[in-house]
């Protein structure tokens, strides 16, 4: 009988570690504030961490980023439930979020640290991401898109006071004037698969 119950036990341990089972997507698109803010407003994401990748430098940090010789990128690791949300909505929401068609920077920050990039894990990620740029380059941007496409290598989560800013800082101005709008914009633009307000 105890036999039984431990095996029925080790099952279900299992099961559920397969229903909460977690994949993550990096993207980077401006301030990092903004993205992970943006992403953590959508069904099915766990947690977005702001952090470093795209350059080779090891362990770059808030200020050797800024000089914009690192060759990493803000970035955001979106931990995400797949039986939730799909990496190709994930794609969508990066796409739908920012301008692809800035050079090294979003408004108001341009620097190669502030590009946007896309990144893959899988081959299979990345015909997902290349789809979506061939689509809107044909029916929006005109072919102007500026993404990169990269494989993750190496994500270097940021230093703890950036984590959850725009959350954590409401009143900071560049939260107010910058990342709180964009947020706003992105929420009208995708009603359909945002969180359900907490009341």
């Amino acid at each position: 009988m105890k036999k039984l119950i431990y095996t029925f036990f080790i099952a279900g341990t299992l099961v559920l570690q397969a229903q909460n089972k977690k994949e993550v997507a990096y993207f980077a698109s401006g301030c990092f504030w903004c993205v992970e803010a943006i992403f953590e407003s959508v069904e099915g994401v766990e947690e977005a961490v702001s952090g470093y990748a795209g350059g080779d430098t090891k362990n770059p940090t808030y200020r050797s980023i800024g000089t914009g010789r690192t060759g990493h990128a803000e970035t955001v690791a979106v931990y995400y439930n797949p039986k939730k949300v799909s990496f190709k909505t994930l794609v969508d929401v990066f796409f739908g979020s920012h301008d692809p068609t800035t050079v090294n920077g979003q408004h108001p920050d341009y620097g190669t640290q502030y590009r946007s990039i896309a990144f893959y894990n899988t081959a299979e990620e990345k015909k997902y991401i290349e789809a979506a740029i061939l689509d809107l380059n044909a029916e929006v941007y005109k072919g102007k898109i500026a993404t990169e496409v990269l494989k993750i290598k190496k994500f270097y989560e940021a230093e703890d006071y950036h984590q959850n800013y725009e959350r954590l800082h409401p009143n900071n101005p560049y939260v107010r004037n910058v990342s709180i709008p964009r947020l706003n914009r992105f929420k009208k633009k995708f009603p359909k698969i945002l969180k359900k307000e907490k009341h």
